[in-house]
């Protein structure tokens, strides 16, 4: 679908949108603005990066942006984003994507009906800026995500899937980090020295914190998951540590039931009265004694 946003007699610049175009709409608006088929072919792959290109006669640019509802245990690029392609110069833009997304109704509402914008560059900084939002607006909630999982493994509730929970919130904080990464040069192009503006210097601040913020997850995601396994590693060391304990009190218990256990006739011990007393008292004294030993130690 084609809709015009903006066109140069009221606005001074054209604003071309196509949501989910179909070959013959890209084909009409590739003919009418003259784009290279390069960037049309680009375009047209799915889990294609960021980037930031020049042509002859105007600029392409690929950003993309968090799904705003993205699939159970998203773990992807093409799952957790979708892909905007911009192409513009001083006369005209277009958004070309495959989905639906509140961002350009957004755009359109705050930059064309109120009248507020008056060039290319502004419409495409707040397209920009918009699109990081959604990275940004998503971090309160890993946040959050990250806090149950941490409060998980302190207070050692096991019942829950910790770790397959972690893994997914790892996977969806590296995959925004990778696209922030690689964004970096179309924020550095839209804030040059030459045309940097208090809208572009608001851009590169909210781009360079975004960035921070999903750093410092990634960390702290990382560093969830050393203590999970280190807490695990700990409480299988309790483990062994119990039964050793109780395999050294009952090894030489063993041993003693074992020996005379043994179907000999001429065992001194069988005959003598207080054989079996003597044996019992044997064998407490040895348990007592073990105790002491394991407590002087600092084993218990």
């Amino acid at each position: 679908m084609i809709q015009s946003f903006a066109s140069k007699d009221q606005n001074g610049f054209d604003w071309v949108d196509l949501s989910s175009p179909s070959d013959e709409e890209i084909n009409q608006i590739a003919t009418r603005f003259q784009l290279h088929e390069a960037s049309i072919k680009d375009w047209m792959q799915p889990d294609h990066l960021p980037k930031y290109e020049l042509f002859d006669h105007y600029t392409f640019v690929i950003f993309r942006l968090l799904d705003s509802r993205p699939v159970h245990e998203a773990d992807t690029i093409q799952e957790l984003t979708n892909k905007i392609a911009i192409f513009f110069n001083e006369s005209y833009l277009i958004t070309v994507h495959k989905k639906e997304h509140p961002l350009i109704e957004t755009v359109k509402s705050k930059r064309i009906d109120s009248g507020t914008c008056d060039n290319v560059l502004h419409l495409l900084n707040t397209l920009i800026r918009e699109s990081i939002l959604t990275f940004d607006l998503s971090s309160v909630k890993l946040s959050e995500t990250l806090d149950y999982y941490e409060e998980r493994v302190f207070l050692r509730q096991q019942k829950s899937p910790i770790l397959r929970g972690l893994y997914f919130v790892k996977r969806k904080i590296d995959v925004i980090r990778k696209i922030l990464l690689l964004s970096y040069e179309i924020i550095d192009n839209i804030d040059t020295p030459e045309q940097s503006t208090a809208y572009t210097r608001d851009l590169r601040d909210l781009y360079i914190r975004t960035q921070t913020f999903f750093d410092n997850l990634s960390e702290n995601t990382a560093q969830l998951l050393s203590l999970y396994f280190s807490i695990s590693s700990q409480r299988t060391n309790e483990t062994m540590r119990v039964l050793t304990v109780f395999s050294v009190f009952f090894m030489p218990l063993t041993f003693i039931v074992g020996v005379y256990g043994m179907n000999f006739k001429f065992m001194p011990e069988l005959a003598w009265p207080y054989g079996y007393p003597a044996v019992m008292a044997l064998m407490l004294g040895l348990s007592i004694a073990i105790y002491f030993w394991f407590k002087r130690k600092g084993w218990l």
